[in-house]
């Protein structure tokens, strides 16, 4: 039959060969349609590249760099040589020149079924231990808080670089398309402020969103002057100009998102205070987390923000520790002097809270996906800075991980017998990263980006998954 010179190409595609090559048409406009829907909404879900064993993710960073050896890492062996030198040599990478060797001032005692050692500091916290894998042996690469700061919470020390949790947006999207899908709950700045939670180069969607304020966490999320009614026909004019807008551009980051955070902020009016809102707690809650008591409120409120965002689909809550009752600080764990008093003032303020929302996430249902994570930017000397203080300590120190598929009960690496370097099983940063990215169902080694002619990954060239806390 001869072909009509009026045949549509889609018209003859689906003649010849009896309409097979239909099927790849089908398919590109597949993933065309899925381009355009990412291009459209990029917090859209995304598939993971393996069965996950986390779906969210809390990061509890105690910002100035918490002591190992006055917390989860006992060496008797300081106690038995307090005031003595160091027996070796100090690494060439020091800030200040530290003195003998400064035993912790606080007990340790077997915790759980696993007997894990915990410091006094942590009663709460040794409660849970056996839900817990602390980590003996991290180090990191940088001694200055910024540098370490940075590296811990985007893989690099000192350019601009996409930080994990805007990594596992990119990554996996959100589930919640009415909240943003990574938060930042911190009272006062960190070091080194908004760059931890930068988007960088990854487009501006999938950056954090800092909540400083605790009795107002989004300003100026309601409109008193106009009905939602009227926002929406508002946004929806907004949005058609902007698209014909960019319709006649490439591709631009900053606008998208900004038609994008329109929208989000639209939706959250009707989300986000309710979601903020903990004294909706009941009683028991509360108290569980020690909401009313003053040394403890502060960061009870950041915990069970974090517990209400995740069980919501939020996909990524940083929890920074910067203030107390007491004071307020971008490194309030950085004790050069006052670790007798300052360091107990600090485990108090976070220590129940902290427990509370590991055993709130149990016994909801959530802790076997939502993945705890707890630190800073490095540990402190075993040497002594001053009488009563410690110096930054990046060569071994110590993190804690617990739910989303850790196994619990266990402790893996170590320093040596005066807690200075790590000597068993040392994890980087880079492979503490690739361990969370796998554990949220992602290769690290494939999560890339392409950006000034080279592909980009947040563990850079390196990172192995620790595969021996995996339950």
């Amino acid at each position: 039959m001869p072909i009509s010179s009026r045949m549509s190409r889609r018209q003859a595609i689906s003649t010849f060969a009896n309409g097979f090559g239909v099927l790849g048409l089908a398919g590109l406009l597949d993933a065309e349609a899925r381009a355009d829907w990412g291009k459209a909404n990029p917090l859209a879900v995304k598939r993971p590249m393996h069965a996950p064993r986390a779906k969210r993710v809390i990061f509890l960073f105690m910002s100035g760099g918490p002591s190992h050896v006055d917390t989860f890492d006992p060496k008797p062996r300081l106690e038995r040589d307090n005031g003595k030198p160091l027996p070796f040599a100090m690494p060439h990478l020091v800030r200040t020149k530290t003195g003998n060797l400064l035993q912790s001032p606080f007990k340790f005692r077997k915790q759980g079924q696993s007997g894990t050692e915990v410091s006094e500091l942590f009663p709460h916290v040794a409660s849970c231990i056996d839900d817990i894998c602390v980590i003996r042996s991290m180090v990191a690469d940088n001694i200055n808080h910024n540098g370490a700061c940075l590296q811990m919470n985007t893989g690099e020390q000192a350019f601009s670089r996409p930080s994990l949790g805007s990594w596992l947006l990119y990554g996996l999207g959100s589930e919640n398309q009415d909240l943003p899908g990574y938060l930042v709950i911190s009272p006062a700045q960190p070091a080194q402020g908004a760059p931890l939670w930068t988007s960088s180069f990854l487009p501006a969607a999938y950056q954090g969103t800092l909540v400083a304020d605790l009795k107002n966490p989004i300003a100026n999320l309601a409109n008193p002057s106009l009905s939602l009614d009227r926002q929406r026909a508002q946004l929806d004019t907004l949005k058609l100009l902007n698209e014909r807008h960019l319709q006649t551009r490439q591709e631009d980051s900053q606008l998208s998102s900004r038609i994008s955070s329109f929208e989000l902020a639209y939706r959250m009016q009707r989300q986000a205070p309710e979601t903020f809102d903990v004294s909706r707690e009941s009683p028991a809650t509360r108290a569980l987390y020690g909401l009313d008591d003053p040394t403890t409120g502060i960061f009870a409120t950041q915990c069970l923000m974090a517990r209400r965002l995740s069980e919501r689909g939020v996909r990524f809550v940083q929890v920074y520790h910067t203030q107390t009752a007491q004071r307020a600080s971008c490194q309030l764990w950085d004790q050069h002097g006052g670790l007798k008093k300052e360091l107990p003032n600090n485990c108090a303020a976070t220590d129940q809270p902290i427990a509370a929302l590991l055993k709130d996430l149990k016994g909801r249902g959530l802790l076997e996906d939502t993945l705890v994570i707890w630190g800073g930017e490095f540990g402190r000397t075993p040497t002594a800075e001053g009488t009563d203080g410690r110096e930054h300590h990046p060569f071994g120190f110590t993190m804690w991980l617990a739910g989303g598929g850790i196994k619990g009960g266990m402790t893996y690496g170590a320093t040596d017998e005066f807690g200075w370097h790590a000597v068993e099983n040392k994890v980087h940063v880079h492979d503490l990263h690739a361990t969370i990215l796998h554990l949220m169902g992602i290769d690290h080694t494939k999560l890339t980006y392409r950006y000034s002619g080279r592909d980009y990954r947040l563990t850079d060239v390196f990172g192995n998954v620790i595969k021996p806390i995996l339950a």
